[in-house]
């Protein structure tokens, strides 16, 4: 396996995914802490994740055409520079309103640094060994999550949450280093116009949809308005759609899902990242408002889960090559959901080791989910349909990561509505068993994958000195 391609690019790669998740899982538990300082609801403050991931969704469609025309190594440097700078607005937030702006600088540059990154990946990477590239790519990935939870604690108990932003800068100023020292410049020759029109109709219409999803039963807007808005967004998808069936080249390429495996990894996985993607909004809200327990004491929980992940990553090939991809994805799909949702089973008397053994075995089924999912995608893509398919995947990634942050709030709001006073641990259990139960349909889909699908890509690699 030679260095060059099957170990460094991903390495590199996930210098900006490890960013990505440690934010992500810190902010998670800093939530409680920063709502007060704030002066706002802990709920309220969910918005401060979506506001992120929508950024994502919205401008990751033009990611591929970016990189294509200027450069993936270029673009992705100049990415973690806005996620950095990003970084630095949410750390000197001194509100809700600009703490958020923050968290769009940094979902722009989310946008273009994952879809970027995993492109440059795919393109120089043999399919043969493409299984493992994505293990080498999503281990240190995952390190943020195992890093994230009981370091978000420590510095919002001991210092100041603002921290939990700041620490960004070293890590984002090392990989932009590595990156230009390492990664090839990668770009196609043949760079087809860009989609203005179906970029507006993208922008507008899963920007308005998301809103409305975001605040319709919260009293944030009146609910007319919300019904409008949702409406003009549904409207103007619709308009999108209209457009990409005849657009020559598309932002958003819709005949991708004509093939069954792209198809399968688009809505199973989102489905499943649905249900998982409240995980981090709800675990630490759980712990801490539900159960009483301190910042550093959630987050010495949380972690286990990312443990198991990484665990997952060393027997990922061998599973999909004993069971094949089809079978996998399927019966996964149950376990992974199942384990999320008795998370929400447990009580303040659960023993400890009952919990982390949860948290544990359940990050170990999700993180084989989610290797399986991002492999069999590209399974039936074609190197030309590479930037287009990247760029659509990622889009429904962040798209289903906050679904499922805007779910497990919307249903944390309905619950809180119902009966007076603070959120009790009943409410967080019905909403983890809710989310862990939409992770589990994700079976259904991955069923109707072909049995073969995927097969080419466990075939075994090529020996070569290290």
């Amino acid at each position: 396996m030679p260095l060059g391609t099957s170990r460094s690019v991903p390495l590199i790669v996930a210098v900006g995914l490890f960013m990505e998740h440690l934010d992500s899982t810190i902010i998670a538990t800093a939530l409680p802490r920063m709502a007060e300082d704030l002066g706002v609801a802990p709920v309220r403050l969910n918005l401060a994740i979506t506001t992120y991931l929508v950024a994502m969704a919205v401008f990751i469609p033009a990611s591929g055409w970016i990189a294509d025309r200027l450069g993936a190594r270029r673009v992705f440097v100049g990415a973690m520079g806005l996620f950095l700078t990003g970084s630095l607005t949410c750390g000197a937030a001194p509100s809700m309103e600009i703490l958020i702006l923050g968290r769009l600088v940094q979902g722009l540059g989310g946008a273009l640094m994952t879809p970027v990154g995993r492109l440059v990946m795919l393109r120089t990477v043999p399919r043969a060994e493409l299984v493992s590239a994505m293990a080498w790519l999503t281990i240190p990935a995952l390190i943020g999550p195992v890093v994230g939870p009981p370091l978000g604690g420590m510095l919002t108990t001991w210092a100041s949450w603002r921290w939990i932003f700041w620490i960004n800068m070293p890590i984002g100023l090392i990989g932009m280093v590595a990156a230009l020292a390492v990664l090839p410049e990668v770009r196609e020759d043949r760079r087809p116009p860009f989609d203005g029109l179906g970029f507006a109709l993208s922008t507008v219409g899963l920007t308005a949809a998301v809103f409305a999803f975001e605040t319709v039963g919260r009293d944030i807007v009146p609910l007319a308005v919300d019904a409008l808005v949702a409406l003009f967004g549904l409207v103007t998808l619709a308009l999108y759609v209209r457009h990409a069936r005849t657009a020559e080249h598309p932002l958003i390429d819709l005949r991708l899902l004509r093939k069954p495996a792209f198809s399968a990894a688009i809505w199973g996985g989102s489905l499943f990242r649905i249900g998982v993607g409240a995980l981090p909004f709800l675990l630490p809200l759980q712990l801490q408002l539900g159960f009483g327990r301190s910042a550093l004491q959630s987050g010495l929980t949380t972690f286990v889960a990312a443990i198991g992940a990484i665990g997952m990553k060393v027997a990922a090939k061998r599973v999909l090559t004993r069971f094949g991809f089809r079978a996998t994805l399927t019966a996964d799909a149950v376990i992974a959901g199942a384990f999320l949702a008795a998370i929400g089973f447990v009580t303040d008397t659960t023993p400890l080791a009952v919990v982390m053994g949860i948290l544990l075995v359940g990050g170990f089924f999700r993180s084989l989910e989610f290797t399986a999912i991002n492999v069999v995608a590209y399974s039936d893509i074609t190197a030309e349909e590479m930037s287009r398919a990247t760029a659509f995947s990622s889009m429904m990634q962040q798209l289903s990561l906050s679904a499922g942050v805007a779910l497990g709030a919307l249903t944390l709001h309905v619950l809180e509505a119902r009966s007076p006073g603070p959120l009790s641990s009943t409410d967080f259990s019905i909403a983890l068993t809710l989310v862990g139960s939409v992770s589990m349909a994700a079976a259904l889909v991955f069923a109707r994958l072909p049995r073969g699908a995927g097969a080419d890509l466990l075939k075994a690699e090529p020996r070569a000195a290290d």
